[in-house]
């Protein structure tokens, strides 16, 4: 097994072709790609990028990502104020915004704790000198673009530093669901993206479990490849 859940969720991730990263998403997100020797350089250290252990000897080289939290713990604190969010009706808003979007850094360590986030967001876009969002529509983009920006630094970091060449980013978990923020993410990173499975940490689990037990058998690559056949990954072009 795995050194932590993430690990279950990596072998979730039906990576069937070379060059590929990972986004686990969910409420927090991890970024990285999968390697067979960690990087331990100062360079790597100071990125904030992390070696954990992974299924059959691999190294999960990832960085710790801002995740749905933000998206979340707005809705909250709409909803205290009396204003209700239908979170589909939300996104499909935030998708038809035109204009200039509001781009913060996602991994300000001042929206790590529960509150008023739409206020905290404000705060950090006029730091960056742009107008801060005026709408939940509005804030939804801008989380959902800044997310997608922050992924996209973490791929170009985890390529530069471990050598490793990217052309497709996986997203798992519970934002492969969400599927502006795929798109998203596909134009930032200049990347194909494949989204799925959604529970990508049972799966793995699962299938690491029945090859101990004698009830499949494979290596990795064999076990994406059932992954891969059992839940086709939805494709993303960037634009």
């Amino acid at each position: 097994m795995g050194s932590h859940d993430t690990a279950s969720a990596v072998v979730g991730v039906p990576m069937t072709e070379s060059g590929a990263a990972y986004v686990s998403s969910g409420t927090w997100s991890l970024v990285g790609v999968e390697l067979d020797r960690p990087v331990l350089t100062e360079e790597s250290r100071e990125a904030n990028f992390t070696n954990e252990g992974g299924v059959d000897g691999k190294i999960r080289y990832l960085r710790n990502v801002m995740g749905m939290w933000l998206l979340s713990e707005s809705i909250r604190t709409w909803e205290r104020e009396g204003r209700p969010v239908e979170l589909a009706t939300l996104l499909s808003e935030a998708a038809d915004v035109n204009g200039p979007i509001p781009i913060f850094d996602a991994n300000h360590s001042s929206l790590l704790p529960p509150g008023d986030m739409p206020k905290r967001i404000a705060a950090l876009s006029v730091e960056a000198g742009v107008a801060a969002p005026d709408s939940p529509a509005m804030f939804a983009r801008s989380i959902l673009e800044s997310l997608a920006e922050a992924y996209a630094s973490a791929i170009t970091d985890a390529e530069r530093l471990s050598g490793s060449k990217i052309n497709t980013v996986h997203v798992v978990g519970g934002g492969s669901q969400n599927t502006l923020l795929c798109q998203l993410t596909a134009n930032r990173t200049g990347r194909r993206v494949l989204a799925g499975p959604v529970e990508a940490t049972a799966v793995g689990s699962v299938l690491i479990q029945g090859r101990a037990a004698g009830l499949v058998e494979g290596d990795l690559s064999e076990l994406r490849t059932l992954i891969a056949r059992t839940f086709p990954p939805a494709e993303y072009q960037p634009r």
